[in-house]
């Protein structure tokens, strides 16, 4: 079947979440994905959790659909095949502070003289520019200097960052969307461009109206815990076997919710008629939510807010996450076959495209996996040659 992105040819050689995930997505796609690693393999091979036959599992979930080749460039040889990559590709991701690509001729200013039309997209901790450039960066650190950390947790708590690396994640999105509005462009003038993404600049785009509640309100938004700041009832809620998210975030959600737990009483009165006031008592409304789910258990608190409009989902453990339907139904969590290992779930593709599908069917490579079809074929290399620069380092 036809795919979005058929045609595309990426270098990808990031590492550790963000730059591979970005690969990732365009590799879902269609894009012939290459992952280029040093001789031996990249610094996030050692990274766990490990599966039993030893391998990394952190590069499953970033790393499927791809090429894996393995190049160096530090050696001479090592750049001069950059070069002949670079002139037979699209986009080039790479995640390596300023100072270390310029060294190995990975730079955008090198690479453009190379294929004016190369659009490279660059992952890093804080950007490109700035007083912050050449500074190393994990998802955590982000979190922390965006202010995320900070209003995350329950009230009283130290600052908590989220389960996930939902930052390296979104750096991730925002480099494969960067990818494709420079490849538009390049239909119209045929001219590549940089495309400069960062976790920092990530987390401060996650922060909603944090700042202007800061700086127009004088407000500082304060660790609320699963509470929403501006709506009420919205929380996390325990039932008798497990706990139950509501949100009673508009004023027809608030009509249906007090018909629902039979206290029209307080559908017009003064303190709660609207959006406006009823955040201002989120403790006695959220305590009435609370005392409503108590009596119920998880499916009986469900249905009732089902039936009666009112967004809400259970908590799940992940037992539950990989057995609800809903999930199975949008294919999200897949099982691509690793040798010695078995079917492994990882997430499926997040963007369903009606014509065009995207597909996961295809396991991480190991390392430098496919140095003979890429090398022989992109660039003609016979096995002996490809057999020599093995010899000597370069791959």
């Amino acid at each position: 079947m036809e795919q979005a992105l058929q045609g595309i040819r990426v270098l990808d050689f990031s590492r550790f979440l963000a730059g591979p995930y970005c690969g990732m997505l365009l590799a879902m796609m269609g894009a012939e994905v290459i992952r280029v690693e040093v001789p031996g393999g990249e610094i996030d091979r050692e990274l766990g959790p490990f599966a039993p036959n030893g391998e990394s599992m952190y590069p499953w979930i970033s790393s499927c659909q791809k090429l894996g080749i393995t190049l160096n460039l530090r050696s001479e040889k090592g750049r001069v095949v950059l070069s002949e990559l670079v002139k037979k590709s699209d986009i080039l991701i790479e995640a390596f502070l300023p100072q270390a690509k310029a060294a190995m001729g990975l730079d955008y200013e090198s690479l453009r003289q190379v294929n004016p039309g190369i659009i490279m997209v660059s992952v890093s901790g804080f950007g490109q520019n700035g007083p912050y450039a050449n500074r190393g960066s994990f998802d955590a650190i982000a979190q922390g200097m965006s202010g995320m950390m900070s209003i995350t947790g329950f009230p009283g708590t130290k600052p908590v960052k989220l389960g996930t690396a939902a930052v390296d994640c979104g750096t991730g999105v925002y480099g494969a969307l960067g990818a494709m509005f420079a490849l538009y462009r390049r239909q119209r003038t045929g001219v590549g461009q940089l495309v400069d993404v960062s976790l920092l600049d990530t987390a401060v785009s996650f922060m909603e109206t944090v700042f202007a509640e800061f700086q127009v309100l004088g407000e500082l938004r304060p660790q609320i815990g699963n509470r929403r700041p501006f709506t009420a009832p919205t929380d996390m809620y325990q039932a008798r076997d497990g706990y139950v998210n509501m949100s009673v975030s508009t004023d027809a959600f608030w009509r249906r919710f007090t018909k629902l737990i039979g206290r029209e009483d307080l559908r017009d009165d003064p303190r709660f008629k609207s959006n406006r006031v009823r955040f201002k008592n989120q403790a006695f409304l959220n305590a009435l939510a609370g005392e409503w789910v108590a009596g119920k258990t998880v499916a009986e608190t469900m249905n009732e807010l089902e039936k009666a409009g009112i967004p809400c989902g259970p908590v799940y453990s992940i037992p539950e996450v990989l057995a609800d339907p809903q999930v199975k139904a949008r294919q999200m969590v897949v099982e691509v076959d690793y040798p010695g290992v078995g079917r492994v779930p990882v997430p499926g593709v997040p963007t369903k495209l009606s014509e065009t599908p995207g597909r996961i069917d295809r396991r991480a490579p190991r390392v430098g996996e496919d140095n003979y079809d890429v090398y022989a074929r992109l660039l003609g290399y016979s096995v002996e040659e490809i057999d020599r620069l093995k010899e000597e380092g370069v791959i």
